[in-house]
């Protein structure tokens, strides 16, 4: 049975009938009060919603073959598309920033393939079909379209990162760029979904390179977008991985309070979703239960869907988390912390937790960030830390705060608090 989101300004959330397939209604709000109907940080890339067509000028192939020629020096093929290229080192996407009417903001720094080229002239990296990763394509209008690649250029030294410095460009840590972007702009968001994307394929290529059936090296094929084993008896393919991890807000069976808990890595006062990684042979439902129990002691029955958001700001490890996100119903109050995961775990009143998501001022945390930003490609790097901006009207510390926008913990929390879990709950569960 397929059931298709639909939203409608009516208060009550219900089943209506049309053809054979159920629509489930849910209530519309303002974007003022929830973040339910936002777009995830890191998610809808623009250069990456469809997969070009083989024969097409700018698909994966035709890119590549475009790509050899210009290599070998032809720069004169017909049709030939716009080629960008975003240099990441250590992990970190090349920024610029600009200084709109009255504030910084970041941008990509792209390179054109000749520019870059001329940067790695005299560099330990070699601009070629096995360094370059293509990323996707758009249009420029009129017929024209623009090809975008990253490369990992860590092994160029210190000489790369002063040259490109004298541009006002810097290579800036993905989690403060995520922080600085300004979530209600589309422009600003889909670039960060870029980096996000660019920065997970990277990172996957720098941790794959030799193969786990035979321990071959892998090369890079398909335009660098999978690999496969040298070993010509071998000649296993391998694609890019993905880590799912489950991550829910618990709430209590009166459905007044929230489970929140604490990291000894979070910074000052901030307290966030239980979440754990998913186990080979096991649901998602069943991931958010013995996650919630293995932390908290917490007995977990209901699980209900919200979200998912591509997650690559974790350890270079594992660069291509995706946070499943679910609403969690308690059926047991009791907390028992697993003190070797948990710093501590607290239940939350709903008013409490409302309190926490006024008072913390995410938009001037992202002023800051982006000021940081700002003066770091400037050559002066300012350090400060983010959880100092956190603070209430008064000028004092907020007692508690939750990560902001660009967290599907935020949205979950919110959505909570705004009262949509309840209507999705009561809907699924007469599904």
């Amino acid at each position: 049975m397929i059931f298709l989101l639909s939203f409608t300004n009516s208060a009550a959330t219900h089943l209506v009938s049309l053809s054979k397939f159920p629509i489930l209604r849910i209530p519309q709000f303002s974007t003022m009060s929830t973040n339910f109907f936002k777009s995830h940080a890191f998610a809808g890339n623009p250069i990456k919603l469809r997969t070009p067509k083989p024969i097409d000028p700018f698909s994966p192939p035709s890119a590549l073959k475009t790509l050899k020629n210009l290599l070998l020096g032809n720069t004169h093929e017909p049709h030939s598309p716009n080629f960008k290229i975003l240099p990441f080192r250590k992990g970190r996407p090349l920024a610029g920033s600009v200084r709109g009417s009255n504030e910084p903001n970041w941008h990509l720094g792209w390179l054109s393939f000749g520019d870059c080229k001329a940067f790695l002239e005299n560099s330990e990296v070699n601009l070629s079909e096995d360094t370059l990763v293509y990323l996707g394509s758009d249009s420029e209008g009129d017929g024209a379209y623009v090809v975008y690649w990253g490369i990992d250029v860590t092994e160029a030294g210190n000489g790369l990162v002063k040259e490109l410095g004298s541009k006002q460009f810097c290579f800036v840590e993905l989690r403060t760029l995520m922080v600085a972007t300004d979530w209600e702009n589309a422009s600003s968001m889909g670039q960060l979904a870029i980096a996000g994307h660019a920065r997970s394929l990277l990172e996957w290529h720098t941790v794959s390179r030799f193969c786990g059936f035979c321990g071959g090296k892998n090369i890079l094929i398909d335009a660098g977008r999978r690999k496969q084993c040298s070993n010509e008896l071998c000649k296993k393919k391998i694609y890019p991985r993905v880590d799912p991890v489950v991550i829910m807000l618990v709430i209590d069976k009166e459905n007044d309070r929230a489970l929140l808990s604490r990291q000894s890595r979070f910074v000052p006062r901030m307290w966030s979703c239980l979440a754990g990684f998913m186990e080979p042979g096991e649901s998602l439902e069943e991931a958010v239960r013995r996650e919630t129990w293995e932390e908290t002691g917490i007995e977990v029955g209901q699980v209900v869907y919200h979200s998912s958001q591509p997650w690559p700001v974790g350890p270079s490890s594992m660069p291509c988390q995706l946070m499943v996100g679910f609403f969690a119903y308690a059926k047991s109050l009791d907390i028992n912390v697993d003190k070797e995961e948990l710093e501590d775990a607290k239940w939350h009143s709903r008013e409490d937790v409302k309190k926490a998501l006024t008072i913390a001022e995410y938009k001037k945390a992202q002023r800051t960030a982006a000021g940081k930003v700002d003066q770091m490609c400037k050559g002066v790097e300012r350090g400060q830390s983010l959880s100092s901006d956190f603070n209430v009207e008064s000028g004092e510390l907020a007692p508690m705060f939750i990560p902001g926008p660009f967290a599907i913990a935020n949205h979950l929390i919110s959505s909570w608090v705004n009262g949509v879990e309840s209507q999705l709950a009561s809907s699924f569960s007469n599904l």
